[in-house]
């Protein structure tokens, strides 16, 4: 008679998949708030269990072995159906709802969508938590895992096994202060040429606007770089600065700082905001809900969720 193989306790797991991400006992102990000791005992009897080394030390961290690479999917699926288990509810009630969600957003997203959705969830959900996370290149593996919700942005590089849904196009602004001694009749190439700038070095369509600076031969005179847009409406109304903004931001900050928003002397590629979803929680109450309240808020058309590479799909 053969034993069943033992698995190993929620904790060991999610330290396998905590050092899998991180690949450094130091770091594994201060995100799950234990000693690095008592990491290290945990770590050997996940070793024990599993019958595998799974990490080696290298000169670049913690690398994982052949074996732990075939049991990180597994190990995340058990505990997503786990985190699942403990949040489980027949069907899922807003108003009673208690429960975290992770939005992958940009920044300029901070300012333009996340009030609308605060506000909303305050008012319909109280018992939500939210939490906002940059997109950033682990985004797709953190939607795959459950470790977030939805992507809601321009996030070109997402690949398969995702839906996406179409909320709004965007085109291009340069925002200036109201009464620029120098633009009262509008914005020409000339006065672009002439102008300060304000480079925001943050945002997933700057690639969109650096590559069309260079198709026109534009080398602005960049003044000022900022690594987001938090700050640049006080900047630009208390300065001779213009920048360079997609235009949702752009008019949303004009209307904050009273801003004059002129049209872009050079064209700019648009391109389209959309939120994201893995096809794991397509059918999830909660997933479901919070794709709805995003349409409903921010959607200018009435379209429906589509799978990346496949056919249109209900959101």
């Amino acid at each position: 008679m053969t034993t069943a193989p033992v698995l190993p306790e929620p904790k060991l797991l999610q330290l396998f998949d905590v050092l899998y991400h991180c690949r450094s006992v130091t770091r594994a102990a201060e995100q799950m708030g234990q000693s690095q000791p008592t990491i290290s005992i945990w770590l050997g009897r996940l070793r024990e269990q599993l019958n595998d080394p799974l990490f080696v030390r290298t000169p670049g961290g913690m690398a994982p072995t052949p074996r732990a690479d075939q049991l990180i999917g597994p190990c995340r699926e058990v505990l997503e159906s786990l985190r699942r288990l403990a949040a489980w509810e027949p069907q899922f009630q807003p108003a009673t709802a208690q429960r975290r969600f992770r939005l992958c957003v940009s920044d300029a997203s901070h300012i333009t969508l996340l009030p609308s959705i605060l506000n909303h969830v305050r008012s319909h959900a109280p018992g939500i938590r939210l939490e906002a996370v940059r997109i950033d290149g682990n985004s797709e593996s953190a939607l795959g895992s459950g470790e977030a919700d939805l992507a809601i942005g321009f996030v070109p590089w997402l690949g398969g096994g995702m839906y996406q849904q179409v909320l709004f196009d965007q085109d291009w602004v340069c925002l200036s202060a109201r009464g620029h001694p120098r633009l009262a009749g509008g914005l020409s190439m000339a006065c672009y040429h002439a102008e300060g700038h304000v480079q925001i070095s943050a945002g997933t369509g700057q690639k969109l606007l650096e590559t069309a600076l260079a198709r026109a031969g534009i080398e602005r005179r960049i003044v000022l770089e900022l690594p987001a847009f938090l700050g640049l409406g006080m900047i630009l109304g208390s300065t001779d600065l213009i920048a360079t903004l997609p235009r949702h931001i752009g008019q949303t900050l004009a209307d904050m700082h009273d801003l004059q928003v002129h049209d872009c002397p050079f064209a700019v590629e648009g391109f389209t905001v959309k939120q994201h979803w893995h096809a794991r929680y397509h059918q999830d109450g909660g997933n479901r809900w919070l794709r709805a309240v995003v349409h409903g808020l921010f959607a200018r058309d009435g379209s429906a969720g589509s799978r990346k590479g496949s056919s249109r799909a209900g959101a």
